[in-house]
């Protein structure tokens, strides 16, 4: 039996073309018997579909902060009281700079600040981006806030560059996270 089996775990989608990436993630957690809620940001859903997150989890899906589907006190209340695990796959540039510095002004964030479960992040980006200094102190301000970085991998990227920056397989988060629960 996996780890995984039973367990809650929150997947945020931010925009970044490796999203599709995490439909696959998502449909090997469920295979392993985890209990899986999707959030995606707005510019999230330039990259991938609620549907195919609905269908694969038969659960809602949930993009609007003051748009209650469920927990009528505050989906961020909710779900981050229901969650056990919180991944953000893939986590861009800008959701990591917002989480890093606090902000709330999303499903995605506001739930990164309500959460006390842990908190896992998949970086994709660009190698340009991932290697600014700016990125990297918010990587650094993530893991001295207690959240765990999982990648990213190098490779060839999206804008047809090689180099770090590319999200880490699935397999290998789904890794992580079954490390998490065992």
């Amino acid at each position: 039996m996996s780890s995984l089996q039973d367990r809650e775990i929150l997947v945020g989608v931010s925009g970044g073309i490796a999203a599709y990436k995490v439909a696959d993630l998502v449909s090997q957690s469920v295979q392993a018997g985890a209990r899986v809620t999707v959030v995606m940001t707005e510019s999230s859903l330039k990259f991938i579909g609620k549907t195919t997150f609905e269908a694969l989890t038969g659960r809602p899906v949930y993009t609007e902060l003051f748009s209650p589907q469920e927990h009528f006190i505050g989906e961020h209340i909710g779900l981050a009281r229901r969650a056990e695990l919180f991944l953000i796959a893939p986590a861009t540039a800008n959701a990591i700079a917002r989480i890093a510095h606090g902000f709330a002004d999303d499903q995605l964030t506001t739930l990164s600040l309500a959460v006390t479960c842990p908190v896992y992040v998949a970086p994709a980006m660009n190698n340009e981006m991932w290697s600014k200094p700016a990125v990297q102190r918010n990587i650094q301000q993530l893991q001295d806030d207690g959240i765990r970085i999982i990648g990213p991998d190098a490779g060839w990227l999206s804008c047809q560059s090689v180099g770090p920056g590319r999200m880490a397989a699935p397999s290998a988060i789904r890794e992580e996270l079954e490390a998490a629960f065992s």
